[in-house]
């Protein structure tokens, strides 16, 4: 069996990903990309859907950590006859993708045990292992190819590779794990001691480059440099999570394909890399966001694989169990054929964002923009799938609505701010009876609320972003009620549910976690409000969540007290640098995105004027 989520901490070279478990056990890795098949896929299954384990033989007490400022895994076992470490990181690429895992004794001697079990195509195919004139152990089928490389005994068991060796104090042992294409020669071997020098330096010096430097700044740095593993450096694109099917609830069926690449998460994570000073990584998470909607705007998609690829037809692997039997494992993600308004305004939101720190680039794309709105500006009115992409009937969901509302506010604020010229006062027209619409049906007077959707009478989370893109202020009455309602309706135990899942319509079986990145949504408001002390006791909450090396899951099961759907949640991270942000900075993210529209309207000269 795998083990529990929170188990797992994140090694990575920035162009795929492997969860290693607190046992030493390598449980889930994808090559070449994140979104490639699964080598180990014992995640999502057992030991013979493939794993790569490295652990003492006796008992021993484990501690985790990871090297300061970098993704380099320390894992410490100590017997009884000793302690050793292992040191487990991905190197960033300069030719194959490789692993390293390197078995350091600290004191006495320890007896060690390996269990290598490769199982290509997420899980099924067992390769072909024959022994390479240097030695190495070379793993082949179809089109895939691994390299094992060791200075330990090792031997052929049941198809798997075993093997048992002993560290002494002061020595250690080299595993070097390189994958490469079956059709070409096999990979050199690498230097892994230079391998772990430069990894080291690369991230330290990467995360030098933070300018956030208040309270949690290690939460923050930690945040960050998950975030940047899970960016995509061929170009640019941020994958929402490394996992697939990773469940919602234990044993449920809320399980996605999360290894692609969200519009939705287009602005928060944009003012996450832009207040911690990152702007080369906000222009390329920009730039990839550009290139991967160009085209008919008719055909605008919600997520895109990590080059910008569009067919990520979903279809369901038989021969996996699910995390610990939590079924169907799917590969692919079919909310690529829903209909969802909102990502035209965060699509337009990020591109304004990105306009305030590309001083030479503020016309980059608008012309694209302008497109999106006419379509926009037909369809507006149609109902959709919504944030959440429930896969029950479409709605007129508010919240929706009020991001149709941001793609034509920030259009004509845009040409307010860096003198792009449109059709603003058409825009203007538009945007307010979207406004008005929204107010007028997306609110009811009993309840004192904004509802999920159009004549209902539930809220949802995705109503607290309504003061955070500046739709209508903080202060307001029909936001204090919003507020209000959803502290009634979905608090679980100090944490936000997105929205009652008995009593809402969505196409599946109710029942799921909290959602750690509404509980942020959360604590941003009460810090607009004025309520700091409630803001920081939510915030004490989520940190308390984050595992034994600092990661978070998409959501939080309170009754089993586990961490679940996929891991890590780069959603729930930069919701969480930016909540920190807006705690304790001057002029957060949340301040930065939520100038109201009666701000922008009022009368400005623009700062210059791009013909």
């Amino acid at each position: 069996m795998p083990s529990a989520i929170e188990d797992y901490a994140l090694i990575g070279d920035c162009e795929s990903a492997a969860l290693v478990a607190r046992d030493g056990s390598l449980d889930w890795l994808c090559l070449p990309r994140f979104d490639s098949g699964a080598c180990f896929a014992a995640l999502l299954g057992n030991t013979e859907n493939g794993r790569w384990q490295l652990a003492p033989i006796e008992k021993a007490k484990i501690r985790r950590r990871y090297r300061p400022k970098t993704l380099i895994l320390e894992t410490e076992f100590e017997t009884e006859t000793g302690s050793v470490t292992l040191i487990d990181f991905m190197p960033l690429r300069s030719g194959n993708p490789e692993i390293v895992r390197l078995v350091r004794c600290d004191r006495g001697s320890v007896r060690m045990q390996m269990d290598l079990v490769i199982r290509f195509d997420y899980g099924r195919t067992v390769p072909w292992v024959t022994r390479h004139k240097d030695g190495a152990l070379v793993a082949r089928a179809g089109p895939d190819l691994l390299v094992l490389r060791t200075n330990a005994p090792m031997r052929g068991q049941d198809l798997r590779t075993v093997g048992e060796f002993v560290v002494s104090e002061g020595t250690s042992v080299t595993f070097e794990l390189t994958y490469g294409n079956s059709f070409q020669p096999v990979p050199a071997a690498s230097d892994p001691d230079k391998s772990l020098r430069e990894t080291e330096a690369w991230w330290c010096k990467w995360i030098s480059g933070c300018q956030y430097h208040g309270s949690l700044a290690e939460v923050v740095e930690r945040s960050l440099i998950t975030l940047k593993a899970l960016a995509y450096e061929p170009t640019g694109g941020i994958v929402a999570a490394p996992t697939t099917s990773l469940p919602e609830q234990p044993g449920g069926q809320r399980n996605w394909d999360y290894r692609f690449c969200w519009l939705r998460d287009a602005t928060f994570t944009l003012l996450a890399l832009m207040h911690a000073g990152y702007h080369e990584e906000a222009s390329r998470w920009r730039d990839w966001l550009v290139r991967t909607v160009a085209g008919s705007p008719d055909q605008l998609q919600v997520v895109y694989g990590v080059a910008g690829e569009r067919l990520l037809m979903e279809w369901q692997v038989p021969w996996l169990s699910g995390h610990f039997g939590a079924s169907p494992v799917r590969i692919g993600n079919a909310a690529v054929a829903q209909a969802q308004l909102d990502i035209f305004g965060e699509l337009a939101d990020a591109l304004h964002h990105a306009r305030s720190i590309e001083e030479n680039n503020k016309l980059a794309h608008f012309d694209l923009q302008i497109a999106l709105l006419e379509h926009l500006q037909q369809i507006w009115r149609e109902p959709d799938h919504g944030i959440w992409e429930v896969r029950g009937p479409a709605k007129h969901f508010t919240h929706s609505k009020v991001m149709a509302w941001v793609a034509f506010d920030r259009a004509i604020r845009s040409t307010e701010d860096f003198g792009l010229r449109g059709p603003a006062d058409e825009w203007r027209a538009v945007r307010d009876q979207i406004h008005d619409e929204v107010c007028r049906l997306g609110f009811d007077t009993q309840l004192g609320s904004f509802v999920q959707s159009y004549g209902s009478k539930e809220v949802d989370a995705s109503l607290l972003l309504i003061p955070l893109v500046g739709f209508l202020p903080h202060s307001d009455s029909r936001i204090i009620g919003t507020v209000r309602q959803i502290e009634r309706q979905l608090m679980r135990d100090g944490f936000v549910m997105r929205y009652e899942t008995q009593r809402v319509d969505d196409g599946l079986p109710p029942g799921e976690g909290v959602f750690l990145a509404c509980t942020s949504w959360l604590a941003d408001n009460y810090k607009l409000m004025g309520r700091d002390s409630e803001a920081e006791q939510l915030l004490e909450r989520l940190l308390q969540l984050r595992n034994d090396v600092g990661l978070l899951a998409e959501e939080y099961h309170l009754e089993e007290k586990r961490l679940v759907g996929n891991f890590p949640q780069a959603f729930s991270h930069v919701a969480l640098v930016n909540t920190i942000m807006n705690l304790f900075s001057e002029r957060g993210p949340a301040h930065h995105r939520s100038r109201s529209r009666h701000e922008s309207s009022q009368k400005r000269k623009p700062r210059h004027t791009v013909p």
